[in-house]
């Protein structure tokens, strides 16, 4: 039997991994990592490649290492501080998957990843026994443990979308999930419409640009800028102390949507954009929301919201995920077998995050109600990793 099964390998799981094994050494047979890639950050550095992301949003204390001084010291021990960008340290991609290899290593996590996912989940009638799951290879495993940290993948697509009327060539239309730039061939004198005002859409739209596409950006509101998706003051106790306190799930779901306020992009990506802008290659339409979508003669016509219309080659969709327990098919078995309170779809977790009742923790954006709204981000899975650690070694 595992001691812990962690479902997920991304830079969450890494972070819970490398806490536990800190702590409990002994612990390394007994954990087990699942992955359909079978390696550690896999879609992490897929999405980072695909996008064409140079450096990340996150300060360099932020990574799964327990020290937080740890990737500035490898940047600095491998003469890399160049890579650290700005006054927060913002760490370079390539640094940022060099230093995580390193951890990978540091800790013998190498080669720890099985490549099979959970696909069902079957919990025991009391507390003690086994949780039984049953992997996408056919095997099933017992586990003392169970974290799920396989953060969001059911994409959100506008309502128009659905009712688009007759076939459309597959390149036509895309969700950003499904989009890797290096692999847009044809762009060139194409005109590219882009729904979002995120950080996806603007490196999007900068990598369409660079394929010598015309861009034109639909923001449902005006683009707004920000160094971090939420005010810093959300990593620590300045706002977490207040919102800890806080006994209404339902006011604190509210602070976490106000405090992350949708997508915004960093200073840097808003000065590329006008610059593209002031050139003419890029036309940002804030405001504006398409209401219908055809596909007429090789072409797109959008009809907007604002009674305005528009013609494209090619619709990108950086529309984002959905985060609820109904999108996400192991959490919608938990709910089956074991309801817990939702609110929006959020669960309400205990406070080692917890599924109340059982040996299954959450780890990522739907530990929000716990966490605040750096639940999703790296900060966030520092904290998680904490939690979910003092639960395991107390059992």
């Amino acid at each position: 039997m595992a001691e812990l099964v962690i479902a997920g390998a991304g830079p969450q799981a890494l972070s819970l991994s490398c806490l536990l094994l800190q702590k409990r050494p002994q612990w390394r047979r007994r954990l087990r990592v699942l992955d359909p890639s079978g390696t550690w950050l896999a879609h992490w550095q897929s999405q980072m490649g695909r996008y064409e992301i140079p450096w990340l949003r996150s300060p360099s204390p932020h990574h799964p290492h327990p020290n937080p001084h740890a990737l500035r010291r490898f940047a600095q021990e491998s003469q890399r501080l160049g890579e650290l960008e700005g006054p927060y340290g913002l760490p370079h991609t390539a640094l940022f998957a060099d230093f995580c290899r390193s951890v990978v290593a540091d800790f013998q996590l190498t080669g720890r990843v099985q490549a099979a996912a959970a696909e069902e989940i079957r919990l025991p009638p009391s507390g003690d026994a086994a949780i039984e799951l049953t992997l996408s290879d056919g095997s099933v495993v017992a586990a003392q443990r169970l974290v799920i940290a396989t953060g969001a993948d059911a994409p959100v697509l506008p309502g128009w979308v659905g009712a688009i009327a007759g076939p459309h060539p597959p390149e036509a239309l895309q969700h950003s999930q499904a989009l890797d730039l290096a692999a847009c061939h044809g762009l060139t004198g194409q005109h590219l419409v882009i729904v979002g005002g995120g950080l996806t859409s603007a490196h999007l739209a900068l990598g369409a640009l660079r394929r010598g596409a015309r861009v034109s950006l639909f923001c449902r509101r005006e683009l707004r800028c920000k160094a971090f998706d939420a005010d810093p003051g959300w990593l620590g106790p300045r706002y977490l102390k207040d919102f800890r306190a806080e006994p209404c799930w339902h006011r604190r779901r509210q602070q976490v949507l106000e405090a992350r306020d949708g997508g915004s992009v960093t200073p840097q990506l808003a000065g590329q954009l006008q610059q593209a802008r002031a050139r003419g290659h890029l036309q940002l339409n804030e405001g504006c929301q398409i209401a219908s979508a055809q596909w007429v003669q090789g072409q797109w016509l959008l009809h907007c919201r604002d009674g305005s219309r528009h013609c494209a080659d090619r619709l990108w969709l950086a529309t984002g995920h959905h985060q609820g327990v109904s999108h996400q098919p192991l959490l919608r078995q938990l709910q089956a077998q074991r309801p817990l309170a939702l609110v929006d779809d959020w669960p309400v977790l205990s406070g080692d995050l917890c599924w109340p009742g059982t040996r299954v923790h959450l780890m990522g954006g739907l530990a929000a109600l716990q966490l605040g709204p750096a639940a999703r981000n790296l900060f966030g899975g520092r904290e998680a990793a904490q939690r979910i650690c003092r639960a395991a070694i107390k059992s």
